[in-house]
């Protein structure tokens, strides 16, 4: 089936890159909001039959890129698309995954639906804050995982005596996964969240003294979780400090808590824009992953290469 790529206006330097690995331009799309806020999608070339794939993360700001991308689907489909696949490297609102609380909604299952009303028949995301929200989707819906640009990186530091750090027991199964590809032990933080966005470190379970300690997590968001999981660990006598985290997302003055904290680099992916740059925050690209991807789906193949995280 025929292909077209387009991108959003969340991240639209993500989707050059995507577009240069497929060796394929961007198709042309004007997205423009009028006065009163609301969002306007025109394609600007014909779409009938073709298998259409949408590049938007839904990053701050949230609610327009959400709306910018259902307004996408809705446009295309109403193009005579053959079939819409929505390439989200971050899905937004997938922290609220559960009822914490009595009465609370479940967000991240009202935006699965809403992309399914709106006529998505696949989508393509990457590192879930939750696992179970995979069955949130009715429809066709593959799951990506950073791990294998992320540990590349740190094996090119080629770094000695490490132990993987999960910041929470939820974290656990991810950090485990991490440690067994680099071949290092597991060490992990037992903390508790008075509040929203705020944490507070109770116990280190594990040995880290003397090692090179690497941090492991989906996202960093206002940034408090996990610089009170790197003085943890560099109070507990590790040598150094590392992260490696899927999402940067950096709300509120998360960049500035980066720069003052104990950690010697923080490695992310471009899943969400820079939003400005440190010293401290190296970026991977997960262009090439996004790309190969893209060509699995298009074919009709197996993703099953593409789908395993990190052993």
């Amino acid at each position: 089936m025929k292909m077209a790529i387009f991108s959003g206006s969340s991240n639209p330097e993500l989707a050059k890159k995507i577009s240069k690995y497929l060796k394929k331009p961007l198709g042309k799309v004007e997205l423009k909001k009028f006065a009163d806020g609301e969002t306007y999608v025109n394609y600007l070339e014909s779409i009938r039959g073709k298998d259409v794939y949408l590049i938007q993360s839904t990053c701050t700001p949230v609610n327009d890129n959400l709306m910018e991308l259902l307004i996408m689907i809705d446009a295309a489909k109403r193009a005579a698309a053959e079939r819409i696949t929505c390439v989200i490297p971050y899905y937004g609102y997938a922290k609220q995954e559960r009822k914490a609380r009595d009465r609370e909604p479940i967000t991240a299952k009202l935006v699965a639906e809403l992309l399914q009303s709106a006529g998505a028949n696949a989508v393509l995301t990457m590192d879930l804050h939750a696992d179970p929200i995979q069955g949130f989707f009715d429809i066709r819906a593959d799951f990506l995982y950073a791990s294998g640009a992320l540990v590349k990186s740190v094996l090119e530091k080629k770094l000695k005596n490490i132990v993987v750090v999960s910041p929470d027991v939820g974290s656990s199964r991810r950090a485990r996964a991490y440690a067994k590809r680099l071949n290092a032990s597991l060490a992990i933080i037992d903390k508790r969240r008075p509040k929203q966005n705020q944490s507070e470190v109770m116990h280190l379970i594990g040995e880290v003294k003397g090692k090179n300690a690497i941090i492991i997590d989906d996202e960093i968001n206002t940034g408090g979780t996990i610089c009170n999981a790197a003085q943890a660990v560099i109070e507990h006598g590790a040598k150094e400090v590392y992260a490696l985290v899927s999402h940067a997302v950096f709300a509120g003055n998360a960049i500035e808590k980066l720069e003052k904290s104990a950690f010697k680099e923080i490695i992310v992916t471009d899943s969400i824009p820079a939003k400005r740059k440190s010293k401290k925050i190296k970026i991977v690209s997960i262009a090439p992953l996004l790309g190969e991807a893209i060509i699995t789906m298009n074919q009709n193949k197996s993703m099953s290469k593409l789908l395993n995280p990190a052993k």
